[in-house]
Parts: structure tokens; sequence; C-alpha cells
């Protein structure tokens, strides 16, 4: 091989690791991470979720959510100006889904950035790994106020989400967030089943016992009511809900 040829193949090299470093939706550098391991309270990765005391007996869809750092440690929004790191509010995890950071999106640049929905993208928010897109909204989130029908936990993971545009959507929100960790989440265990329905369960029988139909009709329009404000909120009143 003459000495000619030597830098150019260097060259052409530096070139073809510089774009492939700098094009969209490459994740081979993605370190792996821990498993799943609730005994340690270990989530990486995951979106989590436990029962709310009082509320979630009345409406058993509602709990209180977090999610979890690439080492396992969960973050949630836990109260006004706060934000929880590894100290999960309201008890143990009971139901969790580990999300796939392949599905992320994570422009080194501004410059870099050519998925098909960098602008909205842009707008939300980027972040150039997973720990950096929660760093930033818990930043965020550092400076809000904590109320359950506005601004809350879920809140919260849905900025998380828009950051690192998961799944290709920048448009998370409290609703499919909620949705998400209910329809495709795992139990932790047959414990955490039992802590999370027995409540509503209970009280669903109390009530029937003493006040029949009525009871249940007062239920339905409790949920209604509920699930209507939040569709509202969401989808209706822009800004009301963060």
């Amino acid at each position: 091989m003459s000495p000619k040829a030597v830098p150019s193949m260097e060259v052409e090299a530096a070139v073809d690791s510089e774009d492939a470093s700098s094009s969209q939706g490459t994740h081979g550098d993605l370190w792996p991470i821990d498993d799943v391991d609730p005994k340690r309270a270990r989530f990486p990765c995951c979106i989590v979720w436990t029962p709310l005391p009082v509320v979630s007996w009345l409406a058993p869809y509602i709990g209180h959510v977090g999610i979890g750092r690439e080492d396992g440690a969960v973050l949630d929004f836990a109260g006004s100006n706060f934000v929880s790191v590894d100290n999960f509010a309201y008890g143990a995890i009971a139901r969790y889904l580990q999300l796939d950071r392949k599905k992320c999106c994570f422009p080194p640049n501004l410059g870099t950035h050519t998925c098909e929905i960098s602008y909205r993208h842009a707008e939300c928010g980027t972040a150039i790994s997973w720990d950096d897109a929660l760093r930033s909204s818990m930043q965020h989130f550092q400076h809000k106020y904590y109320n359950l029908f506005t601004c809350n936990c879920h809140s919260f993971v849905a900025n998380c989400l828009n950051r690192l545009a998961y799944d290709g959507s920048p448009r998370w929100n409290v609703i499919n967030v909620a949705a998400l960790i209910l329809w495709r989440g795992r139990w932790v265990n047959r414990m955490s089943v039992i802590r999370s329905c027995l409540p509503f369960v209970a009280v669903m029988c109390c009530g029937i016992w003493m006040a029949g139909w009525p009871f249940l009709i007062g239920m339905a329009v409790f949920s209604s009511l509920l699930i209507g404000w939040f569709l509202v909120g969401v989808y209706c009143v822009r800004g009301l809900i963060c």
C-alpha cells in the first residue's frame, strides 16, 4: 500500500464515523441497564405506579406515578416545588412498565436533529440521554406548584416522555400516560394487586350494602366527572393542565 493511500483511508473512515455518530436514530452506543429489582426498588427506565390513599379507593384507575433513571432510582413529582429522588411517595411500587430507550430521540445538538418531529420535539426540550431528559424535567418541576387537577405526577412523567420524544411522539399528557401504565403495566407481585384493589372492593361492597343502587350511580357520576375534567383540560382547553 502506498503512503499516500493511508491518509485518504483515514479521512474516509473519520467521515464515516462522524456521519454514524451524528445520524438520528442510532442507539448502538446505549450502555446496558440492570434488570428490574423490586426488592431493591430499582426500576431502570420504567414508568411506575402505586395507589393513592382514599382517592384510589374511589377511583382505582388513579394513582401516583414516577419514572426511573437508568440506574433504577425513581423520580416522582411529590409536592409543590419538589421532585423526590429514590424515595417514592405513597408506598411501595405496585405496577411498572419498562420503556425501550431505542424508541427515544437523542439528538447531540439541534444541527443534527433530523427526526420527523424535530420542530415539535425542540419546543418540548431535547436531551442527549435518558437521564439528561429526566434531569431537565426535574429542574422544570422544581418550580411548579402541585395540584391533583392541573399539575400532578402524571404531568411530570409526560414532560419527561416529551423531552425524549418517546415512541416518536411529543404529545404525551396525563391521559395517555395513565392509559399506558394501566393497560401495559405489570404488577410487581400478588400482594401489590391485593393492596391496590382490595380497598376499592371493600368500599364498593360497603356502599352497596348501605345505600344500594344509588351508591353505584353516584360512583359512576363521580368517575364521569373526574375523567371528563381531564379530557376537557387536556384536549379542549389549552394550558389548563400542564
